[in-house]
């Protein structure tokens, strides 16, 4: 019979393989439900880098400064998935939290972010969608931005 310590260090690392095997299929099992339609983890980067662009940009022009380079943005947590018509096409509606920082900026910023996706037409692209308001008041109306393909070289 093993000395107490041997043991239970031997109990330790089966349970820590035990628990490794556990979060690995539960990782799978959420991946695979929640993955019936989200757009994988890079298109959602891309999405939020391309809204915080276009934001910055807007202000940029409202106060007639100079709009600073792309955000770097990472650890995006998606808290609530829906899906919603834009215009006459499906779509969806993240909401969550993400990282993000201006370029040059040392603070990372911790945000919390709505966002809206197009799939297209073939199902291999995705595009952002914003609001734009209503001409009629009662049709919501969206401006659509293409995100570049995966693997796509962007710069």
């Amino acid at each position: 019979m093993l000395p107490a310590p041997a043991r239970s260090a031997g109990v330790f690392s089966r349970l820590r393989r035990l628990i490794g095997g556990l979060a690995l299929v539960l990782c799978l099992t959420l991946a695979g439900c929640g993955g019936g339609g989200q757009p994988p983890r890079g298109v959602l980067l891309q999405a939020l880098g391309l809204q915080i662009q276009l934001t910055q940009g807007a202000i940029a022009q409202a106060l007639a400064l100079q709009a600073g380079g792309a955000p770097e943005v990472n650890r995006v947590r998606v808290e609530q998935q829906e899906a919603v018509r834009i215009g006459d096409a499906k779509g969806l509606r993240l909401a969550g939290r993400f990282d993000w920082r201006l370029p040059g900026d040392p603070i990372r910023v911790d945000s919390p972010f709505e966002l809206y996706l197009q799939r297209g037409e073939r199902g291999q692209s995705w595009r952002l969608a914003r609001p734009s308001g209503s001409s009629d008041g009662t049709t919501q109306e969206w401006l659509t931005y293409p995100l570049p393909l995966p693997g796509a070289a962007t710069g």
